[in-house]
């Protein structure tokens, strides 16, 4: 059997050797957050997932990324099983239940856990973050504005408090797993006695569960909250960007935090304006004579209008520049710029008809020009 050759690590994340620590993990927090099981039902994307975590693990220890740059695979397989891969990489921060998903991949492999991973089960457990989208006009996005969303989470029980007791009751080590949070079970087979640990079913892996369990969250320790949040867009906000609330989302079990609220804003179409980056753009359409003689025109801009001066003989497609009209950035405010068009008219009066002949005639005398072969 011929074994398909892995990729390489640095190709799967899409960053180089050079690259910081940090810079690792915000590229494994961006493709985790879009192969997310819950959120990516695709075809492949499970393996994919497995994929990254696997060179996120490698690449984000320095002993293993030293090993796997000076021998590569080899290096890596050679030294570590599967499950020293993953043992003592840090999973945490990333907004999912990191551990969880890839215990669910792997952990039957390993008789129940990745070492670092089942120490992690029962203890503080951050909140599943949440995103949604705002919808605001441009020149809301040029000046800056407050949006007030209306949001559905978990929240701490009003009643236990988020301990998942009923008041004036305790938390207590499970009874079923003695506060280890694991079963131990046994299994007679052909080739002997075979034990397997899992998670508990009944504290999930806390080791600590209600004496009495609350009769408001039934001992989640959540509810489900409706809530208004306000929201503050910043001037000279892209559609391409993001905007992340901290803690703002669902509340986090067993002392966690809680998770992060991710704001994604989308600009109106403006019925005149066209953004491009931090420059604004107006088509104005002109006739012939002021494009002839010149002209003072009136043109929209962000929060007002705008005169402009037309010179004598500019041309259709001509652009004209008004500086700092634009949108705010980090490098100051962009342009506005006017894109001139000529317009021609399809049907004249027969005052018109008569005045465009006559300067027809004129210019056609002031500018015959010779043949190509006279």
């Amino acid at each position: 059997m011929v074994l398909a050759a892995k990729r390489d690590y640095y190709e799967i994340l899409g960053v180089g050797k050079d690259t910081s620590p940090e810079e690792i993990k915000k590229a494994f927090r961006k493709l985790a957050f879009e192969l997310h099981p819950d959120r990516n039902k695709t075809s492949g994307s499970e393996e994919k997932f497995k994929e990254i975590s696997e060179a996120y693990a490698v690449l984000s220890d320095p002993e293993k990324k030293q090993k796997y740059d000076s021998y590569g695979h080899a290096g890596i397989s050679g030294a570590y099983s599967q499950e020293d891969i993953f043992r003592g990489a840090d999973f945490s921060g990333f907004g999912v239940d990191m551990e969880d998903i890839l215990r669910s991949f792997f952990g039957g492999a390993f008789g129940g856990g990745f070492g670092g991973f089942q120490r992690q089960r029962g203890g503080p457990q951050k909140g599943r973050d949440l995103q949604t989208t705002v919808e605001i006009t441009l020149e809301q996005a040029a000046s800056g504005t407050n949006v007030e969303l209306t949001l559905n989470r978990l929240e701490h029980c009003s009643r236990c408090g988020g301990s998942g007791a009923e008041p004036g009751s305790s938390v207590v080590n499970c009874p079923k797993c003695g506060g280890t949070g694991q079963v131990q079970r046994s299994v007679n087979s052909p080739f002997g006695r075979m034990i397997t640990v899992t998670t508990c079913d009944r504290c999930q892996g806390r080791g600590r569960t209600a004496e009495k369990p609350c009769t408001k969250c039934r001992g989640d320790g959540v509810e489900e909250a409706r809530r208004k949040i306000d929201v503050k867009i910043p001037a000279g906000i892209d559609e391409e960007m993001y905007l992340t609330l901290r803690g703002q989302a669902d509340a986090g079990l067993y002392g966690g935090p809680a998770g992060d609220l991710f704001v994604g804003v989308r600009i109106k179409p403006h019925p005149t304006l066209l953004r491009k980056g931090a420059d604004t753009i107006y088509e104005a359409e002109i006739n012939v004579a002021q494009a002839a003689l010149g002209a003072e025109i009136t043109v929209p801009v962000i929060g007002g209008e705008e005169k402009i001066k037309i010179q004598p003989g500019i041309q259709s497609g001509d652009m004209i520049r008004i500086k700092g009209r634009g949108m705010p950035s980090r490098y100051g405010k962009g342009d506005h710029l006017v894109h001139v068009t000529v317009h021609v008219p399809k049907k004249l009066t027969k005052r018109q008809r008569e005045l465009m002949e006559e300067l027809a005639k004129e210019l056609g005398a002031g500018q015959q020009k010779k043949g190509f072969w006279v």
